[in-house]
């Protein structure tokens, strides 16, 4: 099966989430068309392994970038665009995605890409436990159709497997090195750029020089690009302010340090900030199977004083878990919830708790500890007593799917709705560990899995149903604050805090 060729587009990919550390090493020769200036950027962390099935999202990814092109191309307005992969297509009931690929690419060890690599690509994905498996978990079979055509046959639909295919999932390397003990520590990919192994130091910085003959020289606008490995915040600040890098991410309190020194903000809204409520059938907390109770927690919370107490008035109050740009957001939930004490009360008096609500909470080691105060303070005006327990961090996740947790205050990504869906929603979502479902919502779900083009509107009854029903307590979403300094231009990337590797230019 042949598709025929679309013009390539430009810009980015990317989410929300940190990863951890290891060192780089060589690859090909440098140079080629990126002009004369370097580009430095300060990170969170080093990826732990280089191999492209082991990559991340979000503040994560943006390294995968520099040394590995995506099967698709995420622009910074969520637009997707042409990259290794030219057209693609489904069949008429969205179960078989079918890509056209590029011709003219080769990986820096020589290899040369073509459906037998992309599959090779998307098997080890599937096959290595990465931290983003699930993101092709409805990928049955991998048909390499033809030398530039590849087929996915999916056990269902799956309405965000194009965006994945521009996140972690769709990151090209050699199918030569694929699963190597090598790759761990030397990407091996078709992207801009090939990391210098002699001037990185593990932990410290990883250096890569533009790869002479890359195949897209739109996307190749440095000579070199540094990766300062800096997790302080502070420490990020003074970097940026000292020159040491040319751009990093803030917080509301650094960010008035770089403002003061000059330099230039780019802000959008990634997460979502407040409480999950996820005993909503009542089983470890009885209370909270009541939804009086969990719409009084809702009316008990000042959005605004919270969101200027905390982040100094960076952010915007809302009621609802999915985003504007999700295509799920829905205007008037907006302020459902509004500070209503005597509400909460009055709601509490009439589920049987005029004498009192008690609600645990764990507590996490990066949490600003004055939400949680202010969130103690607020809920004890109307009745409830919150307790916050003994902060956690490794075994989060196993804690939260083992339903150890009736509730949590967390951020999360308000990003595409099926992956909002799945990552709080549905009875596969770990932050639904309860698996509350009805035939009505579970409905409303399919819905979004079918409809193609339009998950996003059908997304918006599911938001409905949750808000309506006080699955959660959002309190505001929360603004992402990328500095940056004047030698350079930097485009926001939507439903990402930091902007992917493509979203970088010279300043003219």
């Amino acid at each position: 099966m042949k598709l025929s060729t679309k013009a390539l587009g430009l810009a980015a990919a990317a989410s929300v989430a940190l990863t951890g550390c290891a060192s780089g090493g060589g690859g090909t020769t440098s140079g080629g068309n990126a002009g004369p200036q370097p580009l430095t950027l300060g990170i969170f962390g080093e990826p732990r392994s280089w191999d492209s099935s082991q990559a991340h999202v979000g503040h994560g990814l943006q390294p995968y970038q520099v040394a590995y092109d995506s099967l698709l191309l995420r622009e910074p307005d969520g637009k997707l665009s042409p990259m290794l992969a030219t057209k693609w297509q489904y069949n008429q009931d969205n179960t078989v995605l079918t890509l056209d690929l590029r011709t003219d690419v080769t990986f820096s060890d020589g290899e040369k890409f073509d459906a037998a690599a992309a599959k090779a690509n998307l098997d080890n994905f599937r096959k290595a436990n990465g931290p983003q498996l699930n993101q092709l978990a409805v990928v049955e079979e991998v048909k390499a159709v033809d030398a530039d055509t590849v087929e996915l046959d999916l056990s269902a639909p799956d309405p965000s497997l194009e965006f994945y295919l521009s996140q972690a999932a769709g990151l090209m390397g050699s199918p030569k090195a694929l699963g190597s003990e090598g790759i761990k520590t030397v990407p091996v990919g078709s992207g801009p750029y090939v990391l210098d192994k002699a001037s990185s130091v593990a932990g410290s910085q990883l250096v890569f020089t533009a790869r002479e003959g890359y195949w897209n020289k739109d996307l190749q606008k440095f000579s070199k690009v540094t990766l300062k490995t800096l997790q302080d915040s502070t420490a990020r600040t003074n970097a940026l302010v000292s020159g040491q890098v040319d751009a990093a991410l803030l917080d509301p309190k650094t960010g008035k340090q770089a403002e003061g020194a000059g330099m230039k903000l780019v802000t959008n809204q990634v997460d979502w900030t407040g409480l999950l409520l996820m005993d909503r059938n009542g089983e470890v907390n009885k209370a909270l199977g009541d939804v009086r109770v969990r719409q009084a927690i809702n009316h008990a919370f000042d959005r605004k004083t919270i969101l200027d107490q905390v982040r100094l008035g960076r952010g915007t109050p809302t009621s609802q878990v999915f985003g504007k740009e999700s295509g799920a957001w829905v205007e008037d939930l907006e302020d459902k919830y509004s500070y209503d004490p005597e509400k909460a009360k009055a709601l509490l008096k009439e589920a049987g708790y005029s004498s009192g609500v008690t609600l645990d909470l764990p507590a996490l080691p990066a949490e600003e500890p004055t939400l949680l105060a202010i969130l103690k303070q607020q809920l004890s005006d109307v009745g409830i007593t919150l307790n916050v327990g003994a902060p956690i961090a490794n075994t989060f996740a196993t804690d939260v799917a083992a339903k150890k947790y009736p509730a949590i205050q967390f951020n999360l990504f308000q990003g595409e709705p099926w992956v909002a869906i799945n990552q709080m929603i549905s009875t596969k979502a770990l932050y639904n560990p309860f698996k509350n479902t009805n035939p009505e919502l579970q409905a409303m779900i399919d819905a979004v899995q079918t409809a193609g083009p339009e998950a996003g509107e059908k997304a918006k009854d599911v938001n409905r149903y949750v808000t309506e029903n006080a699955w959660f307590a959002p309190l505001f979403r929360v603004d992402q604050m990328y500095y940056h300094n004047s030698k350079i231009t930097v485009t926001p990337q939507v439903q990402q805090a930091v902007p992917s590797i493509y979203n970088y230019a010279p300043a003219n």
